[in-house]
């Protein structure tokens, strides 16, 4: 969805059968502390970091999504919690897409 939202909707087609998976990013990834207070808090400061810019990106992809279409920001978050599956018709009735190519 982030490289679908990167089009402008007027170029965004989807053929009749497809389907669009909306889920929150991903991460999966294991700290380790070990060693001085001072590099360990450094460590958690740039996980951190790295989830809040995961987060801002996704919101920014959420965002460029939506626009011109009838579906609200936090609406397409609340659906991507639970793994929303968008087929096409309801894409194109959203206004997600310019078009359907049948």
């Amino acid at each position: 969805m982030t490289i679908f939202a990167a089009f402008p909707k007027p170029f965004r087609f989807l053929t009749t059968d497809a389907v669009l998976l909306v889920h929150e990013r991903r991460m999966q990834t294991s700290v380790e502390l070990n060693g001085p207070m001072k590099s360990s808090i450094q460590i958690v400061r740039e996980q951190l970091a790295l989830l809040e810019t995961a987060e801002r990106l996704e919101i920014e992809g959420f965002k460029e999504l939506v626009e011109g279409s009838s579906l609200s920001v936090d609406e397409l978050y609340r659906r991507a919690t639970t793994n929303c599956y968008i087929h096409a018709e309801e894409a194109l009735d959203l206004g997600i897409v310019a078009d359907l190519l049948r």
